[in-house]
């Protein structure tokens, strides 16, 4: 029997984050509903890295004091949801933490496979409710592409997409450019 199924009451990311450390599968928290995943599948893990070496390079060329991470819990008013990767801030990544609190994320990428509500509609909501200025959604299917919104009036807002096969310079947080072909090439 699960932990999961063990437990009594709504959840609390302090109940949450007491979990055993699981690589199947991944916990959010979403109110006081626990919401478990299964872990990324290979094309996913390959992807989230290059993004990850991509953005590292482009914010140490730009100077940005920001660390970029994959897979972190994320810490929100409502909950506790686990992004495929961030940038947030240097600073809220001094102590050797297992979550980031969302007012210091600047950027949030989610990975999306299809028929993934989850990261396509309502994590967005959340993020924006909790005002980090930058989402991006990579799509893997029919061919990797890269969904770049900045926040305005308390919504995303698509300011451009990425398509496989052609370079896209991407401005902010700091400027990157990209070509999301690379991202999921064996």
């Amino acid at each position: 029997m699960s932990v999961a199924t063990d437990h009594t009451g709504p959840w609390t990311v302090a109940d949450v984050l007491a979990l055993s450390e699981d690589r199947t599968t991944r916990y959010e928290l979403l109110g006081e509903s626990l919401v478990m995943s299964p872990a990324p599948g290979i094309r996913h893990q390959r992807a989230s890295f290059r993004l990850h070496v991509i953005l590292d390079a482009a914010a140490r060329a730009a100077g940005a004091p920001v660390e970029v991470l994959e897979a972190i819990n994320v810490t929100l008013p409502s909950g506790l949801v686990v992004p495929g990767l961030v940038v947030t801030d240097a600073g809220a990544t001094v102590k050797d933490t297992v979550s980031v609190d969302a007012d210091a994320v600047q950027l949030v990428v989610e990975l999306v496979s299809p028929g993934n509500t989850m990261d396509r509609k309502f994590k967005p909501l959340l993020y924006a409710e909790v005002a980090i200025p930058h989402f991006w959604r990579l799509e893997f299917d029919p061919a990797p592409r890269l969904i770049v919104s900045e926040l305005h009036a308390g919504r995303y807002v698509e300011s451009s997409t990425a398509l496989a096969g052609a370079t896209t310079r991407i401005n902010a947080p700091f400027p990157v450019d990209i070509d999301p072909a690379g991202l999921t090439r064996q």
